[in-house]
């Protein structure tokens, strides 16, 4: 982890047009998921994520069901979207704030992936950063999220992981 930030990075078979479209799709959120915690976009989730949008995701936790509201806080066309992300209610004052980013760059062979968990404005990053433990974990999880993200895009050809 480079400061509050820990990023992976895969080499994907596909365009950033491709890659980008299921990105931009919170439906697909929960099939590329890599931790098993997402279970689905919330109904008033948008078709479609832009700058600014809002959209929520059903997710769950050692067995625990909760929510969270993520709102897209960058956005560049087929090159990055990361959206911030927490619980609704008094839980937000607590543990809101981490950031999740996918940067995307054409390179020979297809696009360069970049996920990053940026905990920089999380209220908890000291503590999350205290365990190892935490980010193995969570670097294992986007590890298999760009395998998955590869998979769908791809149809199951096999691609470079970096």
């Amino acid at each position: 982890m480079q400061g509050y930030v820990l990023s992976v990075e895969r080499t994907i078979s596909a365009s950033p047009e491709e890659i980008f479209d299921v990105l931009t799709d919170a439906t697909q959120h929960s099939v590329i998921d890599g931790s098993g915690m997402l279970q689905g976009k919330t109904p008033e989730a948008p078709q479609r994520l832009a700058l600014g949008t809002t959209f929520g995701m059903s997710m769950k936790m050692f067995r625990l069901p909760y929510s969270t509201v993520n709102r897209v806080v960058e956005f560049e066309a087929n090159r990055r979207i990361a959206w911030q992300t927490g619980p609704t209610g008094a839980m937000e004052r607590l543990i809101a704030g981490r950031i999740w980013r996918y940067e995307l760059e054409p390179v020979d062979g297809g696009t360069l992936v970049r996920e990053s968990w940026d905990i920089t404005p999380d209220h908890q990053r000291v503590l999350l950063k205290l365990g190892d433990i935490y980010s193995s974990k969570t670097r294992r999880d986007m590890e298999r999220t760009l395998e998955r993200l590869s998979q769908l895009v791809t149809g199951g050809q096999q691609t470079d992981a970096s």
